[in-house]
């Protein structure tokens, strides 16, 4: 191949830079924090889980009444 498919170095460490103003949230079931994803620009106030699987864990567990209380 003959053209440069690939990013140079100074391309990448910029972007690294460029991620660090994005928005934050803790995740509803781990507590891990997580950030914003391109993805889930259009509902990002109603994202509450990091993953999948902490999503799925939520579900079973609100079955069991061993979750929250409901608010008042």
């Amino acid at each position: 191949m003959t053209g440069s498919s690939r990013c140079s170095p100074i391309g990448r460490e910029s972007m690294a830079h460029k991620k660090s103003h994005l928005p934050e949230k803790q995740c509803a079931t781990c507590g891990r924090p997580f950030t914003w994803r391109k993805k889930w620009a259009r509902d990002w106030a109603q994202v509450r889980y990091c993953s999948q699987r902490c999503r799925r864990t939520r579900r079973r567990h609100a079955g069991d009444g061993a979750t929250e209380k409901p608010d008042p």
